[in-house]
């Protein structure tokens, strides 16, 4: 599954869930299962970025320093502690909601207004 498709399957299954469950008073566990997600999310894009070399250099594009870009694109940890670790320093909120990837407390606020 590519970006793109993840991203439409992402806002379909969001849009259905927090439709169904709209009736709830969930705050607390929307934002623990979208902070999740966003986990979930970067370590996909980790998954995809496969070789150390290519991890580097996006590393880099995503403006972490040569050296810690270096040192992170050579770890042999795993992907869900990698995801936590220094992904989060890399691909920040702001840039996963600005490349497209929906955010559950945003559906979860929207439906809690009308």
């Amino acid at each position: 599954m590519g970006y793109e498709g993840r991203k439409q399957v992402l806002h379909e299954t969001i849009r259905g869930w927090v439709g169904y469950f709209k009736l709830a008073d969930m705050k607390t566990a929307v934002e623990a299962i979208d902070q999740w997600l966003r986990r979930r999310i970067r370590m996909c894009i980790w998954k995809a970025w496969k070789q150390p070399r290519t991890r580097v250099k996006n590393l880099i594009k995503c403006g972490i320093k040569p050296y810690w870009a270096y040192m992170w694109g050579n770890a042999s940890k795993g992907y869900w502690a990698v995801a936590g670790a220094f992904m989060q320093n890399a691909v920040t909120n702001q840039l996963l909601y600005s490349a497209g990837y929906p955010c559950l407390m945003d559906y979860y606020v929207l439906m809690h207004r009308v």
